[in-house]
């Protein structure tokens, strides 16, 4: 197989299923493992995808900054906030993770809503000040990238609490990947309060569907639903039609 030939294949297959497994790939193609991995390492220099451990992933665009993500469609993050701030009800516990479109749910939220929540983003909880819910501020390590608390200390927070609803922020979707970010310890804190939720749902933008970052959180079959826009084309979100996922319209 020519090297123009195996690049391609490559390339369809990290569309595909969101990572290529250098030895795998390998023997189904009865060549070398070195083989392979040239060729990976070659594409990552190109900026064609990512190199990782044993493989390679999907590249995701960088994020911009925080203050300059509170830009960037606002109007649509809007509409995904308030269609999730429908499914939160008076006494329940909420746990926000950070974010730019989950600050929108929280704006979104009634001021008089006599509820629990719990956050460890600085932001969301200053978004909450003049509301009626208790809110419940966890600390650690500030992630500024996120403005979230990381850590040991943030974990063991995290672990003494159990919430109704977790309202996850991730910066990819994808079917084989599952949902994840750019952040290791960030994605292991998403993890941690996931364990401690009844439910979680993430609110989508159209953008992070089909990509992957480095770091899994979990599959997007252990969400309770995405919330997605009402005007988004359908072919994304055929993947998450089977049922196991609600995809819930904003």
């Amino acid at each position: 197989m020519l090297t123009t030939q195996r690049r391609a294949m490559i390339s369809t297959r990290l569309a595909r299923d969101g990572q290529i497994v250098a030895k795998a790939l390998a023997d189904e193609l009865g060549l070398s493992e070195d083989t392979i991995r040239r060729d990976l390492r070659e594409m990552a220099a190109e900026g064609l995808l990512k190199r990782v451990h044993g493989g390679a992933l999907p590249l995701t665009p960088p994020l911009p900054d925080f203050a300059a993500r509170q830009t960037i469609a606002s109007d649509l993050k809007c509409r995904l906030g308030r269609r999730a701030a429908d499914l939160v009800k008076p006494g329940q516990t909420v746990f926000l993770d950070g974010g730019t479109t989950n600050a929108e749910l929280a704006r979104a939220l009634p001021r008089d809503l006599r509820s629990t929540i719990v956050t460890h983003s600085p932001t969301i909880a200053a978004e909450l000040e003049k509301h009626d819910a208790e809110v419940i501020l966890i600390g650690g390590r500030l992630y500024k990238h996120s403005m979230v608390a990381t850590g040991a200390a943030a974990v063991a927070a995290i672990e003494q609490i159990r919430v109704d609803i977790f309202f996850l922020g991730v910066t990819a979707i994808h079917p084989a990947h599952g949902l994840s970010t750019g952040d290791y310890e960030e994605a292991a804190i998403k993890r941690a309060i996931a364990r401690q939720s009844a439910e979680t749902y993430v609110l989508a933008t159209p953008e992070k569907f089909g990509a992957a970052s480095p770091h899994r959180i979990m599959s997007v079959s252990e969400l309770a639903g995405l919330v997605v826009p009402a005007d988004m084309a359908a072919e994304p979100l055929s993947p998450y039609g089977d049922g196991s996922t609600a995809l819930i319209m904003a």
